[in-house]
């Protein structure tokens, strides 16, 4: 049974930084990762993905701020977060897509950036 758990959330002043881990468990075949955010009210949206062959892609809004990366050996994904500002308050949620096979999520860890 595919898992995903993520943790590193917590509360920190604008400006400083955060990595948050989504730690993967049942598999270690190749896949698709992404990290999202949640406010309340608003829908999920997408912060930073990580392809099979390595790409990146990352929302505007945190283009040069965030980084996404995967460590193979520990079956880990990280999302590197700095400047972070307060309108990044969000339950951040980490994300698994392998093709034909199906979609997970983790069950989300909180971030709240004061200002």
């Amino acid at each position: 049974q595919v898992k995903l758990v993520e943790s590193g959330g917590g509360l920190v002043q604008a400006g400083e930084s955060l990595t948050l881990s989504c730690a993967v468990s049942g598999t270690t075949a190749t896949g698709s990762y992404g990290w999202y955010r949640q406010v309340p009210g608003k829908e999920r949206e997408l912060v930073a993905g990580l392809s099979t062959t390595g790409r990146t892609n990352y929302a505007d809004f945190v283009k040069g701020r965030f980084t996404i990366s995967r460590d193979a050996a520990k079956n880990t994904v990280f999302l590197q977060m700095t400047d972070l500002k307060p309108e990044d308050t969000a339950v951040y949620f980490c994300n698994l897509v392998r093709l034909l096979r199906g979609e997970w999520w983790g069950q989300g860890t909180q971030v709240t950036v004061s200002s």
